[in-house]
């Protein structure tokens, strides 16, 4: 068993810091998602003094966790935000987020969005085609300003992790491909409103091989060399997020100090951009759920909690492995699968796992479970969304109360 650093056991009972979460349990109920303040701030700040001799600024992927409350928070530690939709902005915006530490990213941006980043006045908006470079530039045109845009650009590395969140080869819909390069250069010609400061990359996520991130880098302060032959300014490299989690047992963390020294030395006057996500909330995070039923099938236990694949669905969507542990400690071991209540045999937190013999009312914590947990999950079935609750040290608070029947039904209408 390997918890992360804001869990432990006390006799006995696991903690989340200084709270038991089996009376968390009782009084929120569940399932629902635990996030603890100070690992979400410690991993902020290990991060920014990993890569402080490159003097990188770091933009929060908001896409990983987007909850109010963790928003803040990084806001207050000094963090930029990395964004994929105008509702992310909204929310980045509600917080008090500094627009100019925003930059919008994404494939499929739609004209209301790119209005109101317009609107808003960003750090850069991340051009991802040649279509959209056009409406970028006819946007900022009828405005009569200058759009701060960086472009970003497949640099075909292969990052050698899960096909779903690999982002970084031709094959994938992100980004421009570096032979279209001429293309762009021909395109920004009649776009003189369009003020080109930056260009990007994003390989994928859960790497923990440092040499993609450094072939990535690398190739993109080439390719700005030759933006600025063409005679643009770029001053950054944003070079994305993807820095992988030790979700499975033993497994290593990425070594940080050659890609962090290859950057300081090799970064010239270019500024640094990194958009960490995962490796911020995910270690910060539980997921509570207790035990229904323990079935048996000829000889297969199934473990039937109240937490599915509505709530967390990573298992279901790319086999991702959590570590499953039981709240209160007991003796004895099986082999199952822990599985939820929705009507689908793809809903499974994990299968043929050697977990606690868990018998009904036991409670259950889902680890490393706060980066693409409560943002990913619905409410298929029509089951509630959870709770969220943030622990700060011996005390907590729900900062996004459980949802009800009314929140479920709200906007519908029958005939």
């Amino acid at each position: 068993m390997s918890l992360p650093s804001a869990f432990s056991y006390r006799q006995g009972i696991l903690h989340c810091q200084d709270v038991d979460l089996r009376r968390l349990a009782e009084e929120v109920s569940t399932p629902c998602y635990v996030y603890d303040e100070a690992s979400i701030m410690d991993g902020f700040g290990r991060l920014r003094d990993a890569f402080a001799g490159a003097e990188a600024t770091l933009f929060y992927a908001v896409k990983a966790n987007s909850n109010l409350a963790v928003l803040n928070l990084l806001r207050r530690q000094g963090s930029g935000f990395d964004i994929v939709s105008g509702g992310e902005l909204q929310r980045v915006l509600h917080v008090g987020g500094d627009p100019k530490k925003v930059i919008f990213s994404g494939v499929g941006k739609t004209r209301p969005e790119l209005e109101m980043a317009l609107q808003t006045g960003l750090f850069s908006i991340h051009v991802e085609s040649i279509p959209e470079l056009e409406l970028i530039g006819q946007l900022a045109r009828q405005r009569g300003e200058r759009a701060r845009i960086s472009f970003r650009f497949n640099p075909d590395v292969d990052a050698q992790t899960h096909p779903y969140i690999a982002t970084g080869l031709r094959r994938h819909k992100f980004g421009l491909d570096v032979s279209r390069v001429s293309e762009v250069f021909r395109s920004l010609e009649g776009h003189p409103e369009l003020e080109v400061v930056g260009l990007g990359s994003h390989i994928g996520s859960q790497i923990f091989d440092m040499q993609p991130f450094i072939e990535s880098f690398r190739r993109m302060k080439a390719l700005a060399g030759r933006f600025k032959q063409q005679g643009f300014k770029v001053s950054h490299l944003d070079l994305g997020g993807g820095l992988g989690v030790p979700y499975e047992p033993m497994q290593a963390r990425p070594q940080l100090d050659r890609y962090a020294d290859v950057l300081a030395r090799e970064r010239g006057d270019y500024k640094i951009v990194l958009e960490p996500g995962r490796c911020l909330v995910a270690e910060a995070g539980a997921l509570l759920t207790r035990v229904i039923y323990h079935k048996v099938n000829n000889d297969k236990h199934f473990v039937v909690v109240d937490g599915a694949m509505n709530d967390l669905l990573r298992p279901a969507l790319y086999q991702a492995y959590h570590e499953i542990v039981p709240v209160a400690e007991a003796p004895g071991e099986i082999v199952a699968d822990v599985v939820g209540p929705v009507c689908e045999t793809g809903d499974f937190l994990a299968r043929d796992r050697l977990v606690a013999d868990y018998q009904r009312g036991d409670l259950a914590a889902v680890l490393h479970a706060g980066a693409y947990g409560f943002c990913l999950s619905s409410n298929y079935n029509s089951r509630p969304r959870v709770a969220e609750v943030m622990v700060r040290g011996k005390d907590w608070e729900v900062i996004r109360r459980r949802e009800s029947f009314q929140d479920l039904i709200r906007g519908e209408a029958p005939l």
